[in-house]
């Protein structure tokens, strides 16, 4: 077994173990659970370290004929693209277990179905094979559908269902157009690196087509505006540690096929270059102008995920190479932002049970350390200098300008929304008077350390009078 495989399946089988101890031991879970997210993390750390980084092209290749007659395989591969992806999965996916303390009831069937996430994830960053693409591509769906679901908040049914059916709708759009591309292919495989030859031979409106299936697919998963609906929801009632992996990872795999397939048809890529700019840059204000708006704080990190991620499809829209590097600079640097934003956002939400911007104030009084980290996660996610997110936009921004020249002046007024509303969050949440806790039911119940400080402020109700005979 080579190094790709050993990564691919070593989430798979700690699943598998899982499903073999008693399901009343959550203890023996969490554990199991998170000792095959760290061996998968270390494996990718090993591979990370003997990555020939001064080789783009595909290393530690991995082969297997599965079905001569259609010609596909099992094909693995990493090269300067999927690298990157597969080390940040196999990180956020070990941070995500790591936060799932507060998961209390069913523990086991919820590590599962992370691991099966974590091993559907990792097979597409490390498929080779379009058809094995796509199996791991529709793997991803039945574990995330099931985390919404089962251990999502109050609308978690719609949250969920709006997620299989915006998914399920976009990979129809995907095969169909994997399906057309395959007939032009001459040694009729669906090989990735035999596809990269199918514009030769394949007429030119029906790459547009083609092309435009493969923007609707990848789209709803990215996503773009307007394939964007599901995302909000989604976000708002997932737990915490599954919003960590579906926006800092699951993102990214609409985003990297969406690269592979302007490698596959460059020109209905050049065709639709407008099409793209325009749709990245209205995501961009769109997205950033709704984070604006927000008083939840999980909806407003999901919407600056539409924003983030308008970023990344115009560095791609650019087809230059500072675009491109653009393009992967911010997809690893939002994954590490969006993990880091919802962690703190759980994290404050365990503490105090409400996610409403509103309700908070001056918490740098009784969290300042929380305030120190949850600032400066927001001046990374605004683009602050000396933060990857910084050399990604000004990679995008300048790929841009190459380009479009002037039409980048909507790139600079989403990036100002983007500070607004950072700028905005810090300043309600860590600044200002403090306010009284917010209610809690129960007769019973602990104080957090915000709400013992809230509560000095609170007026002392007078003693209640008593009826005299």
């Amino acid at each position: 077994m080579g190094i790709l495989s050993a990564i691919l399946w070593t989430p798979a089988i700690g699943a598998l173990l899982l499903t073999l101890i008693a399901g009343r031991d959550a203890d023996a879970s969490r554990n199991l659970g998170n000792l095959f997210a760290a061996i998968t993390f270390l494996l990718a750390c090993y591979l990370l370290f003997i990555f020939d980084q001064h080789n783009a092209g595909l290393q530690f290749n991995e082969y297997f004929s599965i079905n001569p007659k259609v010609s596909s395989a099992y094909a693995l591969g990493v090269d300067g693209l999927s690298m990157p992806m597969v080390a940040l999965a196999t990180l956020l996916t070990s941070i995500a277990l790591l936060a799932s303390s507060s998961i209390t009831n069913g523990v086991k069937g919820y590590h599962i179905s992370i691991l099966l996430t974590e091993f559907g994830m990792l097979g597409v960053f490390l498929a080779q094979d379009w058809s094995l693409f796509y199996i791991f591509w529709e793997i991803t769906l039945i574990p995330m559908f099931f985390l919404i679901d089962r251990w999502g908040g109050k609308r978690r049914q719609t949250a969920s269902l709006n997620f299989v059916l915006y998914i399920m709708g976009g990979s129809v759009f995907m095969l169909v157009s994997l399906i057309a591309i395959y007939q032009y292919v001459p040694e009729h495989v669906s090989l990735m690196s035999a596809m990269t030859h199918v514009s030769e031979t394949m007429p030119r409106d029906q790459q547009v087509w083609a092309f435009l299936g493969f923007l609707i697919g990848f789209g709803v998963k990215m996503p773009i505006f307007p394939l964007h609906g599901w995302l909000p929801l989604a976000h708002v009632e997932a737990p915490s540690p599954v919003s960590i992996l579906l926006s800092g990872i699951l993102l990214k795999m609409g985003a990297y096929g969406l690269l592979r397939v302007v490698v596959i048809l460059p020109a209905a890529a050049q065709t639709l270059q407008s099409l793209l700019v325009f749709l990245a840059l209205f995501g961009m204000i769109y997205g950033g102008l709704l984070a604006w708006r927000q008083s939840d704080l999980k909806a407003m990190v999901a919407y600056s995920s539409i924003s983030h991620m308008g970023i990344v499809l115009l560095g791609i829209s650019t087809l230059n190479e500072t675009g491109l590097i653009g393009t992967v600079l911010q997809m690893s640097a939002h994954g590490l932002i969006a993990g880091a934003l919802f962690l703190v956002v759980g994290l404050l939400y365990d503490r105090t049970h409400t996610r409403n911007i509103q309700d908070y104030s001056s918490l740098v009084q009784v969290m300042p350390r929380f305030a120190f980290f949850t600032t400066i996660t927001l001046l990374a996610a605004m683009g602050m200098p000396g933060t990857v997110g910084a050399v990604a936009e000004l990679h995008a921004m300048v790929g841009g300008f190459q380009q479009w020249g002037g039409l980048m002046v909507f790139f600079s007024l989403a990036i100002l929304i983007s500070t607004a509303y950072a700028i905005r969050t810090v300043g309600l949440l860590f600044t200002g008077p403090v306010k009284p806790p917010p209610q809690r039911s129960g007769p019973f119940r602990s104080r957090s350390p915000e709400e013992t400080a809230f509560r000095e402020c609170d007026p002392v109700p007078p003693p209640p009078l008593r009826r005299m005979a």
